[in-house]
């Protein structure tokens, strides 16, 4: 599969992933649905997972695109978060305690713009770590319900 398709099959898959500080949420827990069978394993487990949200969160934060929405966040503590919530919503034994995602980004300015891009860069580096098409997507299907709270600016 080209890389724009698989570009058009993420944002449809992802219409709603997240844009900084961290992508899980207590209230999300009740939309979001179950993590696939062997997701988790897929992905490395939290080695793997953890490798993913590090080379993740270091394109995110120098993105000429959406870059300066990170430029107040410290690069470890969104990594150590973002690898709770992915190992969690993977099926896991990580326990995401961060905020929800709609106080996370209440005050960002975050437009469908910047939303695109954040999926670009994640889809680069799932790429980067050999993540394979089929569980790049189960991944973000479970990101996916997210959007409403992300995208601030309508």
């Amino acid at each position: 599969m080209t890389h724009s398709k698989n570009l058009a099959a993420l944002a449809l898959a992802l219409a709603g992933l997240m844009a900084q500080p961290a992508l899980a949420q207590p209230s999300a827990a009740k939309t979001t649905p179950a993590a696939p069978a062997g997701l988790y394993q897929a992905l490395g487990e939290k080695p793997g997972i953890t490798r993913l949200v590090d080379d993740f969160v270091n394109r995110l934060v120098t993105d000429p695109r959406i870059g300066s929405h990170f430029k107040s966040i410290k690069p470890a503590a969104l990594k150590e978060s973002l690898t709770d919530q992915f190992c969690q919503l993977s099926g896991g034994p990580c326990k995401y305690e961060g905020a929800d995602m709609k106080s996370a980004h209440a005050d960002m300015d975050i437009n469908k713009g910047h939303f695109n891009a954040l999926v670009e860069v994640l889809q680069s580096a799932m790429d980067a770590q050999g993540i394979p098409f089929t569980q790049q997507n189960r991944l973000l299907a479970l990101l996916a319900p997210m959007h409403r709270d992300v995208i601030t600016v309508r």
